[in-house]
């Protein structure tokens, strides 16, 4: 793997590109161009158009992308049918579930799909922590990308797409509940989690599992993702799209809410996981807790959000590159170990 094409220059599109630049030779595409300084070559040009990506995607040997998620199927297909690896973020389920249809047919290169924070980098973590049990009872996954100095009754701000946000808050979120794969609604299950003295509330988002349900289907008896939030988030997510029936009109929702809660410089993303189960004959419980901030990359400053999704994806393609991960077919991100997660060159920013 040598050249790669980099698809979305937003802010974590360009730090993508930034670090598969240390390494590999990165051509970006958006119809904006990049949304910081880029030391690589971009192509304006736009993404709908799929002309452009059947002439496009053969010059290259993967392409990253880092587009909405109602954006990313055009861009696998493509890939697929040119024998190119692939790489995404999405969270969005059915995307998904059409990129390992086409897996399913025979691939000539890699499809991997969600591999940004969540889904992605915390399955993974809960992955690396169910393989230390014998037998288990409890997989439970906690992700937020919050403001550090949160401000209004939301409590929160646009790090990242709002479309993306959107998608989670409303889509039904796949769970195994007393050992049953089951569909629950997003913004339910609500609890209180204390984090270092400070109290947040989770609830059910759709996708952050990625493939997990299937992987443990029978091998636990609970599993569950769930997005953490300054508390009465949820509450008011829920008027929103449901009492105002905003849920119908995603554009607008998203247009109000990205004009009302931008983007914060100063953020931080929680990584919380907790497993449960039999080491043997005792029962035992595993936890892994980070809290991820701003960080420098070559002098710039990136938000905790930015970066942890680029380090993300970034450390998979390099697992690729060296061979450490299949080379053909669909991969799952709990099938990624850890330990070569953390060992590659990006990896090491979780660290």
């Amino acid at each position: 793997m040598k050249k790669i094409l980099v698809i979305g220059m937003g802010k974590v599109g360009s730090l993508v590109g930034v670090l598969l630049s240390k390494r590999f030779e990165v051509t970006g595409l958006d119809k904006n161009g990049p949304a910081t300084e880029v030391g690589f070559p971009t192509i304006k040009g736009d993404v709908t158009n799929r002309a452009l990506l059947e002439k496009l995607i053969p010059d290259f040997d993967a392409v990253v992308s880092c587009m909405p998620y109602n954006l990313n199927l055009a861009i696998a297909e493509t890939a697929y049918q040119s024998g190119k690896h692939y790489f995404d973020l999405t969270e969005d389920v059915p995307t998904t579930t059409a990129i390992r249809a086409m897996a399913a047919r025979g691939s000539r290169a890699v499809l991997a799909p969600q591999c940004g924070l969540a889904p992605g980098f915390i399955g993974i973590v809960g992955a690396d922590l169910a393989n230390r049990f014998t037998r288990l009872r409890d997989i439970e996954l906690r992700v937020g990308a919050l403001p550090k100095y949160p401000n209004g009754l939301l409590g929160y701000s646009f790090t990242w797409s709002p479309a993306g946000v959107i998608n989670e808050y409303i889509n039904d979120c796949e769970v195994i509940h007393n050992g049953k794969v089951k569909l629950v609604p997003a913004l339910d299950g609500l609890e209180t989690i204390n984090i270092e003295g400070m109290e947040f509330e989770a609830f059910s988002t759709s996708g952050g599992l990625g493939t997990m349900c299937e992987t443990y289907a029978g091998k636990v008896d609970t599993l569950n993702y769930k997005t953490i939030r300054y508390p009465g988030h949820g509450k008011l997510m829920r008027f929103l799209l449901y009492e105002l029936i905003l849920k119908d009109r995603r554009e607008l929702i998203e247009e109000i809410l990205t004009e009302a809660k931008p983007p914060v410089q100063e953020d931080v993303v929680y990584v919380y996981a907790v497993v449960e189960g039999w080491k043997n004959d005792r029962i035992e419980r595993e936890e892994f807790y980070r809290a991820y901030s701003p960080i420098k990359i070559d002098g710039k400053h990136w938000r905790a959000i930015s970066w942890t999704t680029a380090a993300s994806i970034v450390a998979v393609v390099e697992l690729v590159a060296d061979g450490k991960l299949p080379q053909t077919g669909f991969i799952k991100q709990e099938d990624i170990p850890l330990a070569d997660l953390l060992a590659t060159t990006t990896g090491q920013y979780f660290s």
